[in-house]
């Protein structure tokens, strides 16, 4: 599969390069407080501690936690007060996931892919170039994995993520490294942006990515970009499992079905996929 040119992930909604200029300071931090509650014990944090997780005095702290807790983003629990995130957001979370229908569309795809490779399968969007799972299904049987939604997850160890990436031109690539670091999180975990490139080169020659236990010791997992109408990669389909010897023939049929499996994503967007390269 070609590289898709395109805007560099570093400006992969239009309006990265204009942000610093716009950005409110005081949203910025709020949002910022809030991501720091989400992240906290299931306690909560004082305001000393938000304060110090936001670089800022007491006051200000104080300030953006109680005007999130008057409208319902943050809830003061005693003693303390300590913090906790607050039901508004619960009711935002349920607007945001019926306002994203890619989820549902993807529902049966996912389940007819796990079926047929015995594998947990998962969609993510393109955030940017990081992949952020959206929708699960877990393989028959009776192991799971541990697979939160709704979180970006490191590229380079992803095959989804590679996936995305290999979407990317090299010059993409490399911007994206710059502000991306490229964290080792097993032994053959892709470290350097020159590894990464070949591996991408034989993603886009494959038409799928493979986590070879890049990211999770044990675990392997196989991925294929989808796209939107535009041309545009949108996400990617992933099928995850417990490493085993697998041949090479076996590895390319689970990659065939997985890339499948996103082809019929794009159709479902009336989406369209870049040429395919040469296979030799």
């Amino acid at each position: 599969m070609a590289a898709l040119a395109g805007t560099p992930p570093s400006n992969a909604t239009g309006l990265d390069s204009v942000a610093p200029r716009y950005t409110v300071g005081s949203v910025a931090k709020a949002t910022r407080l809030l991501d720091l509650v989400s992240d906290a014990p299931l306690d909560g944090l004082t305001v000393t501690e938000l304060a110090r997780g936001l670089q800022t005095s007491k006051s200000t702290a104080f300030a953006l936690a109680r005007t999130l807790a008057d409208r319902g983003y943050l809830r003061p629990v005693d003693p303390g007060p300590r913090y906790q995130l607050g039901l508004t957001l619960v009711r935002l979370g349920d607007v945001a996931a019926n306002q994203q229908p890619l989820r549902q569309l993807c529902q049966p795809i996912l389940h007819n892919l796990s079926t047929s490779t015995a594998l947990t399968t998962r969609v993510a969007i393109n955030d940017g170039g990081q992949p952020v799972f959206i929708e699960r299904v877990d393989a028959p049987g009776t192991i799971r994995f541990h697979t939160p939604l709704g979180i970006p997850e490191l590229a380079h160890v992803s095959s989804a993520g590679k996936a995305i990436l290999s979407t990317f031109t090299d010059e993409q690539v490399k911007e994206f490294v710059t502000v991306h670091e490229m964290v080792r999180r097993t032994p053959k975990t892709i470290v350097t942006l020159e590894d990464l490139l070949a591996d991408l080169t034989i993603t886009r020659r494959r038409n799928y990515a493979v986590d070879d236990e890049e990211d999770v010791e044990g675990v392997f997992c196989i991925g294929a970009a989808f796209f939107d109408h535009t041309g545009t990669c949108a996400g990617a389909v992933s099928a995850t499992g417990i490493k085993r010897d697998l041949a090479p023939r076996e590895v390319d049929d689970i990659g065939r079905a997985v890339a499948a499996a996103a082809g019929q994503v794009t159709a479902l967007l009336r989406g369209t996929p870049p040429p395919a390269t040469d296979p030799r």
